[in-house]
């Protein structure tokens, strides 16, 4: 039945993963960190996760994280610091992205070194 599926072209996994992945980083603007649990979660063998995770620019990554980041502190910019860095964080933390992640765009919107 599967194989069948699979030579039908209604079963690949590796399809489905790429097609997840695009949209959860267009609409939802999750790390990659974060689309691989999901896969893993969905039942996608690990090897088909590592290959759609690595099409993922680390870069790119980044920039959806800068873009994230950047809407918030625009929006609590008048703030006191370190509310703005809790919610930055906070928010980075929910979409999946790590804390040097986070370090970094922190100090790239306050200017500090």
């Amino acid at each position: 039945m599967l194989d069948n599926l699979e030579l039908q072209g209604l079963l690949n996994d590796l399809e489905f993963a790429g097609l997840w992945s695009e949209s959860r980083q267009r609409q939802k603007k999750l790390s990659k960190r974060t689309i691989a649990q999901e896969l893993r979660t969905k039942g996608v063998a690990q090897d088909i996760i590592d290959e759609t995770i690595s099409k993922i620019d680390d870069e790119d990554d980044y920039q959806m994280a800068f873009g994230l980041a950047e809407k918030k502190f625009r929006s609590c910019s008048n703030l006191d610091q370190e509310v703005i860095y809790r919610r930055i964080s906070s928010l980075l933390a929910r979409k999946g992205f790590n804390h040097s992640i986070t370090a970094r765009i922190m100090r790239e919107l306050t200017g500090a070194n």
